[in-house]
């Protein structure tokens, strides 16, 4: 069984309809600005409260500065017109966060703590104090024993690869590559599958894991998307590991493939199959994209199974979030046509677009307010909208910033 059925449900059918669509995302944008406030930004939606106390949220995966983000790049696109500067408010964000954190602690965390909204102040304001403190951050998490991309390392060197793409100043690339360095002495045979994976220490679990939000997948996407900076014969090696772990691990379905969320010990309580992009094949195929077209004909093989198994499971009924809904898995949509040229995945996209739209009225309806942030609500979905109209593939956040 590559998925569970009842995580998923049937798509709408609904027309796409691109001027609906970009009607749509001038909404949300205005949603946005109508809900800010000056003090706490946008109130946390209690599905992301999970016993959390705070009341709202500032980092780049569920708080204020991913939504500030979002209308920055959607309004740098053209495709909507703000009342407001985000730039004039990201540097008070920032400060928030340090006064109160989004979790126990100030972390340096790409997508829940430092380095996620610091890259974002940089690139709204080019602030040369938050350029340093971005630097030091990404250093001191270097050795961060979960070995994943949401706490450690494999997350924050995005931010050096991102500074270093935005600037060209050596330091950032010599920050990458440090942090590849680690990366690449911790990747090591596994006991529970014929491949080499990482090891996760996570939440009191020791795992290997193989999603795109904490395992594997997760830990090869900063690695692909600079191999143009590593040395041939470990790009070659990256190449050779990354097609022979995603073989050993799939699992095959007729003209599908998915894959678990780990080998060996599983954390308690966790499903054994998941379709989504944090773990499962749309993340997989989102995070591995880069790997070059015809270097492994095993692997472009499989990632077109993936796309196919992640057609035929339908859209999540979690949500229409990037993470763990619609959207994300969307997304895995828009990176094959990207990889192919085949006009269906985009198609599929879009209808995955209008399933996803009319999934976030449904939920509006239900808690009677939006879901203000990039990675599980309206942010998100406003930017994929944007690129299933120009037939774009960067994943907000990550690929694109």
């Amino acid at each position: 069984m590559l998925f569970e059925a009842l995580r998923h449900e049937a798509a709408d059918g609904a027309a796409w309809d691109p001027v609906v669509v970009a009607a749509a995302i001038r909404a949300l944008v205005a949603d946005f600005e109508d809900h800010f406030d000056p003090a706490d930004f946008w109130t946390a939606h209690p599905l992301d409260l999970e016993g959390e106390k705070n009341s709202c949220f500032h980092s780049l995966y569920l708080g204020a500065s991913g939504v500030l983000w979002a209308m920055w790049h959607l309004a740098r696109e053209g495709a909507v017109q703000l009342r407001g500067r985000p730039e004039a408010v990201i540097g008070r964000v920032y400060d928030s966060y340090l006064d109160r954190p989004d979790t126990d602690s100030v972390v340096p965390s790409y997508y829940l703590g430092e380095v996620g909204i610091l890259l974002i102040l940089w690139r709204m304001t080019g602030d040369p104090v938050a350029a340093e403190r971005l630097h030091a951050r990404i250093r001191d998490n270097i050795p961060n024993p979960t070995h994943e991309a949401l706490w450690a390392a494999p997350g924050t060197m995005v931010g050096a690869l991102h500074m270093f793409e935005w600037t060209s100043e050596e330091r950032w690339r010599e920050l990458f590559l440090e942090n590849v360095e680690q990366l690449w002495k911790t990747w090591l045979p596994s006991p529970h599958a014929d491949c080499d994976l990482w090891t996760q220490d996570l939440y009191g679990s020791v795992v290997q894991l193989l999603g795109a939000g904490h395992g594997f997948a997760g830990n090869v996407y900063p690695l692909l998307r600079g191999a143009s900076l590593l040395p041939a014969e470990r790009r070659v090696a990256l190449y050779r590991r990354c097609a022979a772990t995603l073989a050993a691990t799939a699992l095959r379905e007729d003209d599908g493939v998915n894959w678990p969320p780990g080998v060996g010990p599983t954390r308690p309580g966790r499903a054994s199959v998941l379709m989504q992009w944090c773990h499962g094949a749309p993340g997989i195929v989102a995070a591995t994209a880069g790997f070059p077209v015809g270097l492994s004909a095993g692997l472009d093989e499989l990632l077109l199974a993936a796309g196919e198994a992640t057609w035929k499971a339908g859209p999540l009924a979690k949500g229409y979030g990037l993470c763990h809904g619609t959207a994300g898995n969307g997304y895995a949509f828009l990176k094959l046509h990207r990889r192919t040229g085949d006009a269906r995945w985009l198609e599929r996209a879009r209808a995955f677009a209008m399933h996803a739209l009319a999934q976030r009225e449904r939920m509006r309806a239900e808690h009677g307010c939006g879901r203000y942030n990039l990675w599980t609500g309206d942010a998100g979905l406003a930017v994929y909208l944007h690129h299933c109209l120009g037939a774009a593939d960067g994943l907000p956040g990550l690929d694109l910033l």
